[in-house]
């Protein structure tokens, strides 16, 4: 490849990974400060607590992946130490983790919560509601521990000779891979991450099924309230789809891709960062999803505008306006009072 198409190559590389982490810590950092200030004034509801926690586990994810490849890819090698290279490799692992596990339970919850008004299906939505938190909390604990082992697993085995050549991530090197390693990710970390995203495809085909019988039923309702709820209901649900979607798009994209950068040992560098590129494709996307289906954007303002402006300022507005009313609506002065006016 000639030497001016290399340096159009990387200066487009450089510019998308800075975009793509950028947007990603805007996107997130927007929608967390928003269920923040949500939830300081009302309890928050479960779908949006499952956002709320998605977006601090994307936010791991760009800041322990997004910003290290970016400093690589304008030219900085290997800058992280050892140790450090480990913990980042931990968040990253956590922050997926939980990214994936929380996905699956927003969708699976979305599927209880437009089921059919059933008895039973009251009872597995109240109990889903209330059970949602601990659940969460529950993955969070969970996958902290499960990836605590890939860091301490090579001091244990720190003078075996089964250990294989070093991982180089381009930011940092590791060392410590052996069979049993890679056992144990496959076991605690892919299957799972297999089984959530099979899972996430069912509950994907089981809201547009239930969305479609339920929009037979009732097209011949007329009244508001009705329509407003089920317009509602169809909104969140469309709002999860498409973020199931884009998650299992990009997921998918990237198991290819690193399937490949595993099995071809001559590899080329843009073959590694697209790679990249598109492990972090939901995690920087999946807040724009989520601003778009839901129009969080204009209640963000709204919410900051409300914050900045003291009722002081509110009561100075509403006497002002109390004022020119009383002036508009005042008797006109007669011609005696306007030439006293005059003379005074």
């Amino acid at each position: 490849m000639p030497s001016h198409r290399i340096d159009i190559w990387n200066l487009t590389i450089k510019i998308i990974f800075l975009s793509q982490t950028m947007a990603g810590i805007l996107g997130n950092f927007s929608l967390l400060y928003y269920y923040g200030v949500h939830y300081g004034e009302s309890k928050l509801k479960p779908t949006y607590l499952i956002h709320m926690h998605l977006m601090a586990a994307n936010t791991l994810i760009i800041l322990s992946t997004g910003v290290p490849n970016t400093i690589t890819a304008f030219g900085m090698k290997n800058f992280l130490s050892n140790s450090v290279c480990r913990l980042i490799l931990y968040i990253q692992r956590v922050g997926r983790s939980v990214s994936i596990a929380t996905t699956c339970l927003l969708s699976v919850f979305q599927v209880i919560t437009i089921s059919h008004k059933e008895c039973c299906c009251k009872d597995q939505r109240v109990k889903a509601s209330k059970y949602i938190g601990h659940s969460i909390a529950l993955l969070w604990v969970l996958y902290m521990l499960i990836n605590v082992i890939f860091p301490v697993y090579p001091f244990i085995k720190r003078n075996s000779k089964n250990m294989t050549s070093k991982r180089d991530f381009g930011y940092c090197s590791t060392i410590g891979r052996d069979g049993i390693n890679d056992t144990l990710y496959s076991a605690l970390v892919v299957c799972p991450e297999i089984f959530f995203s099979l899972l996430m495809a069912w509950s994907s085909g089981s809201m547009i099924v239930i969305l479609y019988r339920h929009k037979l039923k009732v097209q011949h309702i007329r009244s508001t309230s009705g329509s407003s709820k089920i317009c509602f209901e169809s909104k969140a649900t469309q709002s999860i789809l498409a973020l199931v979607s884009t998650f299992l798009a990009f997921y998918t994209l990237s198991s290819i891709l690193q399937g490949c950068v595993a099995l071809l040992y001559n590899h080329s560098s843009w073959l590694v960062n697209i790679n990249r590129l598109t492990s972090l494709g939901f995690p920087c996307f999946a807040p724009f999803v989520l601003i778009n289906c839901y129009s969080v954007v204009p209640r963000l303002s709204l919410v900051w505008i409300r914050n900045k402006i003291s009722n002081s300022y509110f009561k100075y507005v509403n006497d002002m306006f109390l004022s020119g009313i009383q002036l508009f609506t005042l008797p006109s002065p007669s011609q005696s009072q306007y030439r006293k006016l005059r003379e005074y």
